[in-house]
């Protein structure tokens, strides 16, 4: 236990064994309120005779002030583990500056630091860092990508809005199990994404895709298109969503959806570029 004089002078080295008293490392919260608590626990027990030098410092930590003796002879990853009984924060999440870094291995004797010297430590309590650097929304869309990559897109709500409509009236008849190559008419019958219909016309001559709704036709070179997704739609699995991205983000799909399943293949390759003209 913490009575035996032996153990007290390991776990209290680094208040150089002025007050063998007090509680072990971590101990009671009244070693805590101390202004100089010397809990702290040291690998090498050889700290602990008296005598040693000790410096005045002032730990800086998050607005906070410390007023800390410290051994002269203790290292900076000691002191770490000092700062860590102060504020609570792990050592491994601690930047402490001195004239710059302050290096693990040395002691405070060899980086020349002197009485009244400012140690700044920068660094957030894990608590902190969930707390500030998730801004809600970052956070939400995080939680929100992880849901919808677990559940298939059919059911997000975004897409559920469309599809609850259910088929066009006029959606173009699919064919299962056969891959087609582009019809010469245009693709027709499908929606986009606020549920207005939408007819996908392929330009092979221009290279491009032409993306017709009621109000206006989108000319879109083949090469702007970063990519092409599908998924066949729960339960008319005849018939696919699919997604143009337009621009560097997800948030740049264009949907469209009921495209008959066996032009899935060709308008991929077409937009991407796959078919090999001979």
């Amino acid at each position: 236990g913490a009575e035996e004089p032996g153990m007290e002078a390991q776990e209290l080295a680094l208040g150089c064994g002025r007050e063998s008293g007090s509680p072990a490392a971590g101990g009671s919260p009244e070693g805590e309120e101390r202004r100089d608590p010397p809990q702290a626990s040291v690998s090498n027990g050889g700290e602990a005779e008296s005598g040693k030098e000790l410096v005045e410092l002032k730990v800086i930590w998050n607005k906070n002030k410390y007023d800390v003796k410290f051994c002269l002879d203790s290292t900076g990853a000691e002191l770490k583990q000092k700062i860590h009984s102060l504020t609570g924060l792990p050592p491994a999440m601690q930047k402490v500056m001195f004239k710059g870094l302050l290096p693990e291995e040395k002691t405070l004797r060899e980086i020349k630091v002197t009485n009244g010297a400012k140690i700044m430590v920068v660094g957030s309590t894990i608590n902190d860092v969930l707390a500030v650097n998730t801004p809600k929304e970052a956070a939400q869309q995080e939680v929100k990508a992880e849901e919808n990559k677990k559940e298939p897109l059919c059911r997000q709500k975004q897409h559920r809005k469309v599809l609850d409509k259910g088929k066009p009236d006029d959606v173009m008849p699919s064919v299962k199990g056969v891959q087609e190559h582009l019809p010469t008419v245009p693709l027709s019958g499908m929606y986009n994404k606020s549920g207005g219909k939408v007819r996908l016309t392929f330009k092979l001559e221009q290279d491009q895709l032409w993306i017709g709704t009621k109000e206006r036709t989108e000319k879109l070179p083949m090469g702007s298109i970063k990519n092409v997704v599908s998924e066949p739609i729960e339960g008319h699995e005849d018939y696919h969503m699919m997604a143009f991205q337009l621009g560097p983000t997800e948030a740049s799909y264009y949907w469209v959806y009921w495209v008959p399943t066996q032009y899935v293949d060709a308008i991929k390759d077409t937009v991407l570029g796959k078919w090999q003209y001979f």
